[in-house]
């Protein structure tokens, strides 16, 4: 049972792996301080934040958003370590609009969960008013034993103001770094999907211009990833973090260009000027009263018909969470009504006698199936209208976007620019079977992959052996890989690959016969030590570069192109240094372009024990086979995941690394 705390208020925790869920209604920053037994925080290293998001033991989101998931293990924390405080601010806005108080946005809510899900303390943190950051709850030892206790103390002067209350000497620096790194997340995002009109009605309204690059703005983005996102990503986020923004200031706002007169009103932007308007969204055809409009591809918000169709296939993910969310609470709701009504009707001993009782069974159980079927109706309407929806954008996606059988992979060629995102598989829920919305997730990548060869029982009953598992992981692996290098521009992406014992090697067979490996797979003890070397030293170069002001001081020839390692087999052939180099890649590879993705069976790893946690936890987990392993940040769904699987004798994956493969000889010229 959930213990809902008041501030000061504490609660036992019977269990060391937990997470910390966090909704705030209006995008923050969620970081994490250890403290020593007086409280105190010691040094930047120990604050988890969204620039140095892992510490031994804890993992907070990378940037701002409306809601947070922070992963907790008690049992990897050091003996110095006896508090764990979970700190919560505004972000800072730089002359943008947006909350710069507490007070002005809805209380934040904090829930203490195991890893089922289940809760086991929450706290909603009311009393705010100027405050912009506060000490949500601790996590704290005592005389052996873990406990929570809601804090909810605000301060007025932010994350600075608070870091320096807790003990820690560089604040203000600290403050300032973790203000930037949010600033940079923030500079990544998009506009995300506009509001819907009704909950009756999901025909879109005309889309408006989003901010563009050049006038400053940003946005929350809207996603899992995952998502989910990312994956999804995205949403996958991606797949996700935040919620929908409005594109422009709050409505009623005076135009202080508007003549006083009455006249025509120039909107255009104003630092717009030499700019040329976006590509207006198509205009969906009149529809036919009483009708609901026929959707149209594209007609979401966005700068360039990709950002349009990004941003409505989220839309579209939304839609599906939310009526899917409402029709399970109304079947929930009629369950709980008849429930109610047949305790009340037969709670008298003499009305279970005779027809009196029937009667009432009958009566509750008429009730029950009306109002499923009323919430049903209203679920198969939102459905009809989001298949009819996905029948028109799916032929429309550019190829980053697209199934492997989508024909526009056979107009395929090398692209010059890097997409948005690049579409990692499906995502369904079981009471809309046959819809299908693609798992984008954004791009550059920002997590790495871990494709799950562990023996499974797939969702139609069938049964997966372990040597089909791990043959359908590599190819799963490979068909993610042909998708990245086929939307970089040539050159722009580098796969590497390791292979101990060569037992993938006829899965990887399209990415060595094409000749888009960076160079054969790396086999034996000697080439699993030379390949993880060579990448450690490219991110120790890279962020020597980076930290010391002289990110175009590195060495002549030095590839600059994005990095994936393919680990195939793992842990099968890998040492603990190797273990420990694979965990340095995942935790610092994707802020300088180097990207981790395992292909592992985590029963099989379990014997490395906490040492591997980490690394597990830092990975988007994506199965070979459809599983129902991926929530939603909103209503928490339990999204079935379903792998991009190639056509059964089809060529078009040789085919489009073929001509990668080219371009990139060509461009060596």
């Amino acid at each position: 049972m959930t213990a809902e705390l008041v501030r000061g208020q504490n609660h036992p925790l019977s269990q060391s792996r937990l997470e910390i869920r966090i909704s705030a209604g209006t995008p923050v920053v969620a970081t994490a301080a250890l403290g020593d037994e007086n409280g105190r925080i010691h040094g930047v290293e120990w604050v988890a934040h969204p620039g140095a998001p892992t510490q031994p033991g804890l993992e907070v989101p990378r940037q701002a958003a409306a809601d947070h998931r922070l992963a907790v293990d008690l049992d990897a924390m050091t003996d110095a370590v006896h508090r764990v405080s979970v700190l919560l601010a505004l972000p800072a806005q730089g002359g943008s609009p947006g909350p710069t108080r507490f007070g002005a946005v809805a209380a934040p809510f904090v829930a203490v969960t195991g890893l089922d899900g289940g809760e086991v303390a929450s706290y909603t943190i009311t009393g705010l008013e100027a405050e912009s950051a506060v000490v949500a709850l601790e996590l704290y030892r005592r005389q052996g034993a873990w406990k929570v206790r809601a804090v909810g103390q605000g301060y007025a002067g932010g994350l600075a103001e608070l870091l320096t209350d807790q003990g820690l000497p560089e604040a203000v620096q600290l403050a300032g770094s973790i203000n930037e790194a949010v600033a940079r997340g923030l500079a990544r995002s998009v506009q995300a999907p506009p509001a819907r009109t009704s909950d009756g009605d999901r025909s879109r309204q005309a889309a408006a211009p989003a901010v563009g690059p050049d006038q400053g703005g940003t946005a929350p983005q809207g996603t899992p990833g995952p998502v989910p996102p990312s994956y999804g990503g995205q949403p996958a986020g991606g797949p996700g973090q935040g919620g929908p923004q409005p594109a422009y200031g709050a409505a009623g706002t005076a135009d202080p260009s508007a003549p006083a007169g009455g006249g025509p009103v120039d909107y255009s932007h104003p630092r717009r000027q030499n700019s040329a308007p976006p590509t207006p969204a198509p205009a969906a055809p009149q529809a036919r009263p009483g009708q609901p409009a026929q959707p149209v591809a594209g007609d979401a918000t966005g700068w360039s018909m990709e950002e349009r169709l990004y941003n409505q296939v989220w839309g579209m993910f939304e839609d599906l969470a939310r009526t899917t969310a409402a029709y399970r609470s109304a079947v929930d709701f009629a369950e709980s009504r008849m429930d109610k009504e047949l305790e009340q009707a037969l709670s008298d001993p003499r009305s279970r006698i005779g027809g009196q009782g029937d009667a009432a069974r009958e009566t509750a159980r008429s009730r029950h199936a009306q109002l499923v079927g009323q919430a049903r109706e209203s679920l198969d309407r939102d459905l009809a209208q989001l298949a009819a929806e996905a029948e028109v954008v799916e032929p429309a996606l550019p190829p980053a976007f697209a199934r492997w059988d989508n024909p526009a992979w056979h107009a395929y060629r090398v692209p010059m620019e890097i997409p948005m995102a690049v579409r990692l598989g499906d995502l369904r829920l079981p009471e809309a079977d046959p819809i299908r919305i693609p798992m984008l997730l954004r791009l550059p990548l920002e997590r790495g992959m871990w494709i799950d060869s562990g023996r499974a029982d797939s969702l139609d009953g069938s049964f997966t052996d372990s040597h089909e598992a791990r043959r359908l992981a590599v190819e799963t692996a490979v068909a993610h890989a042909a998708r990245l290098l086929a939307v970089y521009p040539a050159g722009e992406f580098t796969v590497h690959v390791i292979d101990p014992a060569g037992s993938g090697a006829q899965a990887l067979a399209p990415l060595t016969r094409t000749g888009v490996l960076a160079g054969p797979p790396a086999q034996g003890a000697a080439g699993v030590t030379e390949v993880l070397g060579r990448l450690t030293q490219r991110v120790d170069l890279v962020q020597m570069a980076l930290r010391g002001g002289a990110p175009d001081a590195l060495p002549p020839g030095f590839d600059a192109s994005q990095q994936l390692l393919i680990v195939n087999d793992f842990p099968h052939g890998f040492d603990d240094r190797a273990v420990n180099q694979l965990r340095y890649l995942a935790d610092e590879g994707p802020s300088v372009g180097v990207h981790l993705m395992m292909v592992a069976d985590r029963e099989e790893s379990s014997a490395y024990g906490p040492l591997l946690d980490p690394l597990w936890r830092s990975l988007l987990r994506l199965t070979p086979v459809p599983d129902d392993h991926l929530a939603d940040p909103w209503v928490g769904h339990a999204w079935t995941y379903e792998p991009p699987l190639v056509p059964p004798g089809s060529q078009v994956l040789e085919q489009v690394l073929t001509q990668v493969a080219a371009a990139r000889r060509a461009g060596n010229r």
